[in-house]
């Protein structure tokens, strides 16, 4: 009973770091069926705070920190619980749907990249990293969403895989002004940060757009419908974000942080809701 109780702080926990830190992605979550609606914010809580580690914690050791973290979770995950409230509830979530350790691997190997890698000079360096920084999220994610259906999860993962890449590939855009000014991080191969122009900028629209397609085609008309108008509304949001920055001449890319404003998030909301109650999606 004491257990439980302590799961359902940890659970309270995850859900509030999704809505500290995304309000965005805190709206998507919300229009999950409540049933797995608690899973999602238990990824989230986990990657988020990994995240933070290797982004925010400037002043500490963040090989440290991280690589505790790590530990954390697998010595938590073998004896069933952490006194981390995340890492619990990851731990909980990662066991009731079966995801991976590679997976969980594969995440983490590229938190640790971002202590040292500043550069992607190669397409393979490139995806590597997206596989396991947005991919494996995505891959999780669809873990719940299918509750166990493998079928159902080998049809969907390419897309699913497609959408982490998608989201990523916005943030990366959208962020570089930050990672490359003050974390020295440059993402996309062969792009001269220091000369943007706008054949590189087209280029990378282009790939996102083409991502974006395949998911929505392959992935998110095929979803359960306990997930399929969250999953929908993240996917609305992102594509606006991408339209916006389709918008930013190329010598702004560097100077401009692109969002999406309060109002057009509730007005997104509103119009999906209706395409997705007409059964358009």
């Amino acid at each position: 009973m004491k257990k439980k109780l302590f799961d359902e702080v940890s659970f309270a926990s995850s859900k509030l770091v999704t809505k500290k830190y995304s309000t965005s992605f805190s709206l998507a979550t919300r229009m999950l069926s409540p049933k797995i609606r608690e899973a999602i914010y238990n990824i989230y809580g986990f990657v988020r705070f990994a995240d933070e580690i290797v982004d925010s914690f400037h002043g500490f050791d963040k090989e440290t920190l991280l690589l505790k973290f790590e530990r954390d979770y697998f010595f938590s995950k073998d004896i069933g619980i952490s006194l981390n409230p995340i890492v619990n509830s990851f731990v909980l979530t990662v066991k009731k749907y079966n995801i991976s350790d590679k997976m969980v691997k594969a995440f983490l190997n590229s938190m640790k990249a971002d202590l040292y890698k500043t550069e992607y000079n190669t397409e393979e360096e490139y995806q590597a990293y997206i596989y396991g920084s947005a991919d494996v999220v995505g891959l999780m994610c669809l873990k719940v969403f299918v509750d166990g259906n493998e079928e159902k999860y080998n049809e969907l993962k390419d897309a699913a895989q497609r959408l982490g890449s998608a989201f990523q590939k916005v943030n990366f855009l959208r962020d570089i002004k930050d990672d490359f000014e003050e974390l020295n991080r440059s993402y996309f191969p062969n792009v001269n940060f220091g000369d943007f122009n706008e054949q590189a900028k087209a280029e990378i629209i282009k790939d996102i757009e083409e991502d974006f397609e395949y998911a929505f085609k392959n992935g998110i008309l095929n979803l359960p419908v306990e997930a399929k108008f969250g999953v929908y509304m993240a996917y609305r949001y992102y594509k606006r974000l991408l339209k916006k920055l389709k918008a930013v001449h190329h010598t702004k890319i560097m100077e401009t942080r692109v969002r999406i404003s309060n109002p057009m998030k509730i007005n997104l909301l509103a119009r999906s809701y209706v395409k997705y109650k007409l059964k358009l999606i």
